[in-house]
């Protein structure tokens, strides 16, 4: 496999290190010269000095016949522009890239790249999951139409607790898809599945819609029961 890496920072020279010693054939474009030399020491003659924004460039790398690219600079707009001049100028059929703010993530997908990552976002999930307090968690965001999957865990004294998922009125565009058990059993939900303190529920939803959906899941019950009066009117 074919993949052009643009950007050798520290991302790209480690993603260049481990694909060429298993084996693909690799190339780094790097625009900073200084860079470039570090580079060449360590990787070999598998580095390009230039632009990987600039059709000239990506044509000297070969973006015609490159498996995959994967745009992993400090800029959103270059990793942005690289792709999508990867994708509809050169019909590379995989392309990734680095996204720096979480927030332009989607502006990404439905611009027709077709992974990204998001180290904010990968780096929270590992905090969140060691943080049974906080009861969203993020699993995936998937292409195009802003939706996401989430994890949500449901609290001892949750107001939801006791009741069937037919009697709780989630956030609109939002589907239970699967229930998993305090035990660690996977469930599939139907309108008659009655939620358990310690179920993790996993929700596919707007991600506009997260905070309202962590209310839903989170909010206490009244004092008087545990398994008290269901109140989640919007």
């Amino acid at each position: 496999m074919y993949v052009i890496i643009v950007g050798g920072g520290k991302v790209g020279y480690h993603l260049a290190k481990a694909l060429r010693d298993d084996g693909h054939e690799v190339l780094v474009i790097e625009k900073d010269r200084a860079r470039c030399e570090h580079l060449e020491a360590e990787l070999g003659d598998i580095v390009l000095r230039g632009d990987g924004s600039e059709v000239a460039v990506m044509e000297k790398a070969g973006f015609n016949r490159a498996d995959m690219v994967v745009a992993v600079t400090g800029d959103d707009e270059d990793n942005l522009v690289i792709c999508q001049v990867a994708k509809v100028r050169f019909q590379t059929p995989r392309t990734i890239a680095l996204v720096n703010d979480p927030k332009n993530a989607e502006i990404f997908h439905r611009l027709g790249i077709d992974h990204t990552v998001n180290a904010t976002d990968a780096i929270l999930a590992q905090i969140e999951q060691e943080l049974p307090v906080h009861a969203l968690i993020h699993l995936l965001s998937m292409r195009g139409g802003g939706l996401e999957m989430v994890e949500v865990r449901i609290p001892s004294q949750a107001a939801v607790a006791g009741h069937r998922l037919k009697d709780i009125l989630l956030p609109q565009q939002s589907i239970v898809a699967l229930i998993i058990e305090e035990d660690g059993s996977p469930k599939s939900p139907d309108p008659d599945t009655v939620l358990h303190p310690g179920d993790k529920v996993v929700v596919v939803t707007r991600r506009e819609n997260e905070e309202l959906l962590r209310e839903v899941f989170s909010r206490p019950a009244p004092l008087s029961s545990p398994y008290g009066p269901l109140s989640l009117q919007r």
